[in-house]
């Protein structure tokens, strides 16, 4: 596995000991399709899109063993390929997905208070952070949180036959 996708797994508060590859798919599957729908909002400046993109983020922050997003990658994806289904996230990758759903919050509220400069502003910021993950494996809201609460403990990688 190359270094950026440990760096990345680690990152999102696993261990990367016996991980599977199939690990880092299943973590990059929520970035990927959150940057394509922050990209649809920008394109449409629809503060509908941004309100539910925010909406699930929250739900998935707040109730995180029920993320629709691991559940989608769980049954439609992981469970054909035989793949590990992916955990309740570990307080790293739910802090980003606060951020995440704190900006698409603010992006929603901005296009419907008619702020169009504040909001292309806070759409650019966000469309170059999911681009950052997607592309470059950083993740900005995660590696803050290693600063902030350096000693958080890893959480260990699902195998094949631990599915959630």
């Amino acid at each position: 596995m190359r270094p950026s996708k440990v760096d990345f797994i680690r990152q999102q508060g696993f261990t990367t000991e016996g991980c599977q590859d199939g690990l880092y798919s299943a973590l990059m599957f929520q970035p990927r399709v959150i940057a394509a729908v922050a990209i649809s909002g920008v394109v449409l400046q629809s503060l509908w899109v941004f309100l539910a993109l925010s909406t699930v983020l929250w739900w998935s922050t707040l109730v995180p063993s029920h993320n629709p997003f691991d559940a989608f990658f769980n049954n439609v994806m992981a469970d054909p390929m035989r793949l590990a289904a992916m955990p309740a996230a570990p307080l790293p990758r739910r802090f980003s997905q606060a951020m995440a759903a704190t900006f698409a919050m603010s992006i929603a509220m901005t296009l419907f208070a008619g702020a169009s400069h504040a909001a292309w502003l806070l759409e650019g910021v966000f469309v170059a952070a999911s681009m950052s993950v997607v592309v470059r494996r950083f993740c900005l809201p995660a590696y803050v949180y290693h600063l902030l609460w350096p000693r958080t403990p890893a959480t260990p990688c699902p195998s094949p036959s631990g599915r959630v």
